[in-house]
């Protein structure tokens, strides 16, 4: 017997409801390329996204997402994502998937 037989048996009258899908935000897509470049600053290697011509807010949603696909730290500043580590591939692979076009610059 799971949990919901027994509510069912407690609370026989009522009536389960189903909850609305909630859509996700779709996130502009631009014509010109995202730019994808690898630098070392302090010694420590960090990628670099720039040329977002969308929302700030969209550009903000895309870092979460990509910090938290690869499990890495970074930050957003200056309409640029910076993240920790070189992750060019990876990246470049997963804005590919969502329909974007990415350049590689450097190394």
């Amino acid at each position: 017997m799971d949990f919901k037989d027994q509510l069912k048996k407690l609370f026989p009258e009522h009536q389960e409801t189903i909850a609305p899908k909630v859509k996700k935000s779709t996130i502009w897509l631009q014509d010109s390329p995202i730019i994808c470049k690898y630098e070392k600053r302090k010694g420590k290697p960090i990628t670099i996204l720039e040329g977002y011509t969308g929302a700030t807010s969209d550009f903000k949603i895309l870092a979460k997402e990509i910090k938290t696909n690869l499990s890495v730290g970074g930050s957003f500043k200056d309409d640029k994502i910076i993240i920790q580590g070189d992750f060019r591939d990876q990246i470049m692979t997963m804005l590919k998937e969502k329909g974007f076009r990415v350049k590689r610059v450097g190394g």
